[in-house]
């Protein structure tokens, strides 16, 4: 879900890259200040009302989640064991939140648009040996490898579950880091193919 942009006619898309990135940034600001499983499971209800809004359905929102749940499985289990039950709920909501809140962004704004005004915001800084057009690709590169990283991990696991090895850690987490390295190695050999960072 990540990276898939849904055109619409909400609010939502009709807002500035900066305005939109403003209040992701104001949104994990919240998330991360407010304490208490209250207002924790209350964010990612309201997160969840927005991204219904924009027009994903409650499916597509699950879907956005799916790949962090056992992320978010084992901060609770960790938490409720290093610290308190609140925190065991507070910090994977706040997670599977913030991941829900990117998800907005990135169904409601184009990749382009986003690309763009970083480009524009940095093109100051080129004196200072910054180059917006490297960092504008990298931005994109990272938005448009996560859908393709999210396929990648199903195959590995399914064909771990073909083999009768789907509750093996290991037959399916080297094999996904090995393909995931493969997949990076190639896009920076098209990337050097193509005299991009190459110097």
């Amino acid at each position: 879900m990540i990276g898939l942009y849904r055109p619409g006619d909400t609010l939502l898309h009709r807002m500035s890259v900066g305005a939109t990135l403003l209040a992701l940034a104001l949104t994990a600001v919240v998330v991360t200040w407010v304490r208490g499983p209250v207002a924790a499971v209350t964010g990612l209800l309201v997160v969840t009302g927005v991204a219904v809004y924009a027009g994903l359905s409650l499916r597509e929102c699950v879907r956005a989640l799916r790949p962090i749940l056992l992320v978010a499985a084992a901060l609770a289990v960790f938490q409720a064991w290093q610290a308190t039950w609140q925190r065991a709920v507070e910090v994977p909501v706040d997670l599977l939140t913030l991941v829900l809140a990117a998800a907005v962004v990135t169904a409601t704004t184009p990749v382009d648009a986003m690309i763009e005004a970083i480009v524009r915001w940095l093109g100051p800084f080129r004196r200072l040996g910054v180059h917006p057009e490297r960092v504008g690709l990298a931005f994109a590169l990272m938005l448009r490898s996560i859908p393709a990283l999210l396929e990648l991990g199903h195959e590995t696991r399914d064909a771990a579950r073909a083999r009768g090895l789907e509750r093996n850690a290991r037959a399916v987490l080297i094999p996904f880091v090995l393909r995931a390295v493969a997949r990076a190695q190639d896009t920076g050999d098209a990337l050097v193919a193509r005299g991009i960072g190459d110097d």
